[in-house]
């Protein structure tokens, strides 16, 4: 069934509808659908690479607002939708985990899942379900999502078509790679200051 999603959002690239479809699947994603923007971006910038800014604009518009509807969903709608969604994906027993991060590190909780491989959806319902500062959530997630699209144009719009390959077997790594290096950083400030 995810191959067939895949393959669907995949689809969307060579239709003239494909910048709309970009918008519409990040806001999905962001708080239930799940296959990522990232593939649909990453064909689209592949395809008119000098377009790749504009698509990494609209990927992180989408994905803001989605992730403003998920926390929406947590927020009013928790009991009734957000945990249904959340345990789709097998998730329920991660919702205290996440509230614990929340309480340690707020902001920094949802900037890491909008730049990671950790889904998403479960931090922007999360923190609509524990109330987290709206603007902060706001902040923090249209500074990590844009950050990680405008990553992924970035690396196209320089180095072409043949990047994609790269980029599809190695982004979770160096999504991840990416982060240790700033939580590391953040800490050793905490430390030496």
């Amino acid at each position: 069934m995810i191959r067939r999603l895949y393959d669907w959002v995949i689809s969307w690239a060579d239709r003239p509808g494909g910048i709309w479809a970009l918008f519409v699947l990040s806001f999905c994603e962001s708080s239930f659908f799940p296959i990522p923007p990232d593939v649909l971006l990453i064909a689209l910038a592949v395809g008119a690479p000098k377009k790749s800014f504009k698509f990494a604009l609209v990927c992180s518009v989408g994905s803001v607002l989605g992730g403003m509807f998920g926390y929406l969903i947590g927020w009013q709608f928790m009991d009734i939708v957000g945990d249904k969604i959340i345990a789709l994906y097998g998730l329920t027993d991660k919702v205290e985990y996440i509230a614990s991060l929340f309480n340690k590190w707020d902001a920094w909780a949802v900037s890491i899942a909008g730049f990671t491989p950790i889904p998403y959806k479960l931090f922007t319902i999360s923190a609509g379900a524990f109330d987290v500062n709206f603007p902060v959530f706001v902040i923090s997630s249209a500074a990590s999502r844009t950050l990680r699209f405008f990553l992924v144009a970035a690396l196209i719009h320089y180095f072409g078509g043949s990047i994609r390959t790269f980029i599809e077997r190695y982004f979770n790594l160096l999504a991840t790679a990416f982060t240790v290096l700033l939580i590391a950083g953040f800490a050793s400030i905490k430390f030496f200051f």
